[in-house]
């Protein structure tokens, strides 16, 4: 459970009770409950991994760097006031990438990769443990300061771990995400692209976007570039100091922001342009750049590539998880079949089993209606219920009617059993046209 485990189970007849006491204050939507037959292992002095006894192994060595992740992040923000950081790998049905919930963190077994290419996956829930369990957004209008202050933290653990190219890499990811993100609200001008949003009679899911993640993390690095990283790395712990166990919002943020940080420094506030960030729609002048050279190898390789060039295996085969998002994310979705043949031949993309590759790999078989690949769709589709993952891809299916709706509409038929109910409902209302 979400909270510290009681003591050893006691009898009670031919059943087990098993208690759990949580002593400090926490939002209602991180109570949370997992039952099953469950193996424990311990990580570190005070971390740990449940799953399911044939998942130990693998999840155990993708999570060994997880005790490091939290003296990383104590270093940055201030103790760790849960006690325990344990984590749970659930079932393929799992529809979120995880979630923050105190003590016992759940994850999605796609982030297994067998390399820990995608791990930042458990510093993002980590930094939870500050970044929205210690200070909580008070509202859903307020989200970003869940997501956009973890999505920053998380990088920067990343860094302390894995070093600066990796996590400027990330940035660059992140970016681009934001800028994605951004257009799909509506553009620049856009009332759905604010921190601060009115969901007044609207779904709080509605907030859910890259907006409140990487439009956020954005905001925090401006933040950073501005004040100096050594005064914002104080101000941040600070603030989470001064917030333990509180609720807090966009309003809260600034005034903090200008009675600790700025502290009446009328040019250094006119340089942070704090209110259009959190108020006003689009990305500030301000916004931090994403650094040039962090793909500057593979961005070659994408003009290589686009200028007729053949696909490299060899540069490939160095490259990272990250490169490799880069380069399928920026070569154009569209391409001749004999093209998309000769990317799966080069990178045995349709066999690939990481799984963000493989996703961005079958939005590329969708766009392209490329025959080839239909076999690892299915597979994929029927085999994981992240939503992140299924939801898109069933998009894309459906508004194709003469090629991909029947593809659909036979995968979901024989795997719609396999997702959780909240992946199940879009999904249906997705093969309803709606």
């Amino acid at each position: 459970m979400s909270a510290p485990n009681g003591g050893m189970p006691t009898a009670e007849g031919k059943m087990r009770a098993f208690s759990f006491r949580m002593d400090n204050p926490v939002a209602p939507y991180l109570i949370a409950i997992a039952v099953g037959d469950l193996a424990f292992r311990p990580l570190g002095p005070r971390t740990g991994v449940w799953t399911e006894p044939s998942m130990l192994d693998a999840a155990a060595k993708e999570l060994e760097d997880t005790e490091k992740m939290v003296s990383a992040a104590e270093a940055l923000y201030g103790p760790y006031r849960w006690g325990r950081y344990d984590m749970i790998v659930l079932p393929p049905s799992f529809p979120f990438g995880g979630m923050e919930n105190p003590t016992l963190t759940f994850l999605t077994p796609t982030f297994i990769a067998g390399d820990k290419s995608l791990v930042s996956l458990i510093a993002h829930e980590l930094a939870h443990s500050w970044s929205g369990n210690l200070a909580t957004n008070a509202t859903w209008n307020d989200f970003w300061l869940n997501e956009g202050m973890t999505t920053y933290a998380e990088r920067r653990i990343i860094e302390s771990i894995y070093g600066p190219k990796v996590a400027k890499q990330q940035v660059a990811l992140g970016i681009t995400a934001m800028n994605d993100a951004v257009t799909e609200a509506g553009g620049a001008a856009s009332l759905d692209s604010r921190l601060h949003l009115d969901l007044k009679g609207r779904h709080p899911d509605d907030g859910l976007t890259d907006i409140a993640y990487e439009k956020g993390a954005a905001f925090l690095r401006m933040l950073e570039a501005t004040a100096g990283r050594g005064k914002f790395d104080a101000y941040l712990k600070g603030w989470f100091e001064r917030h333990s166990f509180q609720p807090v919002t966009s309003a809260m943020f600034l005034a903090d922001l200008r009675q600790h940080l700025i502290k009446g420094d009328k040019a250094l506030e006119d340089r942070m342009q704090l209110d259009q960030w959190v108020y006003q729609p689009g990305i500030p002048a301000n916004s931090v750049p994403a650094d040039p050279q962090a793909f500057a190898d593979v961005d070659q390789a994408v003009k290589t590539f686009t200028a007729g060039g053949r696909a490299d295996s060899a540069k490939w085969n160095g490259w990272t998880t990250d490169e490799r998002l880069r380069f399928l994310d920026s070569i154009s979705p569209k391409q001749p079949t004999e093209r998309m043949a000769e990317l799966d031949r080069a990178f045995g993309l349709n066999a690939v089993r990481n799984n963000e590759v493989k996703f961005a790999w079958l939005t590329m078989v969708v766009a392209n209606r490329y025959d080839p690949g239909i076999p690892a769709l299915e597979a994929f589709l029927g085999s994981i219920g992240r939503g992140k993952f299924v939801r898109p891809l069933y998009t894309s299916l459906y508004s194709d009617a003469s090629w991909g709706r029947p593809i659909a509409q036979r995968v979901y038929a024989r795997s719609k059993s396999l997702y959780h109910p909240v992946v199940g409902r879009d999904v249906d209302k997705i093969m309803a046209g709606k």
